[in-house]
């Protein structure tokens, strides 16, 4: 315990975003093994048990629910988009491959860079915007829009669900800047995505057997522990120097798909894979000796 006090905050992020990445390789395969069930239903059971796991957190650790009034609008928004998300996500996940689910929604990191410019006015260089489009490019080919590709819609529903997970995101970073508690954004988040979508389960409700609960509970296990662990990690460290870490969900659901689904995605989507990793890792580099360097330009200043 006392080596994680002394950890420094960018290790702490690099760990628990690895962590998190490993809890929503988790979620998607007890996800996808919850069967036909409305994207919906697994959504509101998904954030239900989360909601009770963040809520029980909050009254064991005697957390005060005060808040500044400057954080009701970021929270409301990193809710709002956070649900949109879950809900593309967990559509595309019923028709698509999970490691190509997977790897369009971990496209988050650089909408919530791009996202960054504008909420948190943080500046980006030419090389960034080139690595960003760069991404995009690996994504379409994922994507492999074609009007007569039956997965088109699916994946562009899951890249525009990795587009409001990156929004969201950058309001959790907004969030942890304001001290506003990792407990409290996941419970207010989760809370407020039951609520939106009961009206949505009431009116379309599929009666589930008891392997379908079970998967959607053990779902929403594991989606808190992502929950935690990835609200946490943006709070310690900012996007741009821990985002790179959050692609080891890849190696975790193409592993996941090929054991227990026995998928194996083709070779556009290997390719697009390879360029957004490779985008990830590029960025991360850039990030790191620019600061290395400013940090040495500070030195000098000082003597």
């Amino acid at each position: 315990m006392s080596s994680w006090k002394n950890m420094k905050p960018l290790n702490k992020g690099i760990i628990l975003i690895i962590l998190s990445a490993f809890f929503f390789a988790l979620m998607m395969m007890f996800v996808r093994l919850a069967g036909d069930l409305p994207s919906v239903q697994k959504s509101f059971f998904r954030n239900f048990v989360a909601f009770f796991f963040a809520g029980a957190i909050l009254i064991k650790n005697h957390t005060s629910l005060k808040l500044p009034k400057k954080a009701f609008g970021p929270l409301f928004l990193r809710s709002l988009f956070g649900t949109l998300g879950i809900l593309c996500n967990f559509y595309a996940l019923d028709h698509l491959d999970l490691a190509d689910a997977s790897i369009l929604n971990k496209m988050s990191p650089f909408f919530a860079i791009v996202f960054s410019i504008f909420l948190l006015k943080e500046k980006i260089k030419p090389v960034q915007m080139l690595i960003v489009t760069g991404a995009l490019v690996g994504a379409m080919c994922v994507v492999k829009p074609s009007f007569s590709n039956i997965s088109t819609i699916p994946a562009l529903l899951a890249l525009c669900g990795g587009m409001c997970a990156g929004l969201a995101y950058t309001f959790v970073r907004m969030l942890g800047q304001r001290g506003v508690k990792g407990p409290i954004i996941v419970c207010f988040f989760s809370g407020f995505s039951c609520l939106v979508t009961l009206p949505l389960l009431i009116l379309d409700f599929t009666p589930m057997s008891l392997v379908q609960l079970a998967m959607l509970i053990l779902a929403g296990l594991s989606a808190a522990g992502g929950q935690f662990t990835i609200t946490s990690a943006y709070c310690y460290a900012p996007a741009k120097d821990v985002s790179v870490y959050d692609y080891s969900q890849i190696i975790f659901t193409a592993a996941i798909g090929f054991v227990v689904f026995g998928q194996i995605p083709d070779r556009l989507s290997w390719v697009g894979y390879a360029i957004i990793c490779l985008m990830a890792v590029l960025m991360f580099i850039y990030n790191k000796k620019r600061d290395e360097k400013a940090d040495a330009l500070k030195k000098v200043e000082e003597n």
